[in-house]
């Protein structure tokens, strides 16, 4: 079951996401082509551009935190021991599903006030319920994700629960993109990552 939820979860994130900022651009091109080619303009195109634009961002990001995708800084993780560091994890996870839970949470009741007051948008003509959806919707999926990574840190042993940062798999990919080229000793290659670390804040 929960199997079947996650690959439906991931399914409606990705396919939003991609739909969105597809139709998104295709729009646009297809507007700027009518205003400077055939001299007409339609006007409901910019509203119905940036409703796409916000469902395809909030639903990518939402998707991202499956992937662990989000920026994250975490050289003050590998300074700590394992133990330490998986705790700071899950208080973090936490602090996050809580915030995520909250947006969810008060964009639903925002999404009724705007039904009661019967906002309509101005160029579509729309209800605004119907792109402030968005909100409610992404956030619950994004926390439903990050509760599911709460899980995981809780079940992985403390010494795995970092895992590779970017920087070694960027490392890594080099390396076998060229093997010719790129020989590195393993401790040259931990020095390379803690110097890259040091230099980047571990933002990469």
């Amino acid at each position: 079951m929960f199997s079947f939820l996650n690959k439906f979860v991931g399914f409606i994130n990705q396919s939003i996401a991609v739909l969105g900022i597809t139709a998104g651009v295709a729009l646009s091109f297809v507007n700027v082509v009518a205003r400077y080619v055939f001299d007409a303009s339609l006007t409901w195109a910019t509203e119905l551009t940036i409703f796409l634009f916000v469902w395809s961002a909030f639903f990518g990001a939402a998707y991202c935190f499956k992937k662990d995708a989000h920026i994250a800084i975490d050289i003050v993780l590998e300074l700590v021991p394992s133990q330490i560091a998986k705790i700071m994890l899950l208080i973090s996870h936490v602090i996050t599903l809580i915030f995520l839970s909250a947006i969810s949470y008060f964009g639903y009741q925002y999404l009724q006030l705007v039904i009661e007051l019967e906002e309509m948008s101005i160029d579509l003509g729309i209800p605004m319920w119907i792109p402030y959806l968005v909100i409610p919707i992404a956030f619950f999926l994004a926390a439903y994700r990050v509760a599911e990574k709460i899980v995981h840190i809780i079940k992985t042993p403390h010494n795995e629960v970092l895992g590779e940062s970017e920087v070694e798999m960027i490392i890594a990919s080099m390396g076998v993109a060229g093997e010719n080229k790129f020989k590195k000793s393993p401790e040259e290659l931990d020095e390379m990552v803690k110097e890259t670390n040091k230099k980047t804040g571990g933002m990469l």
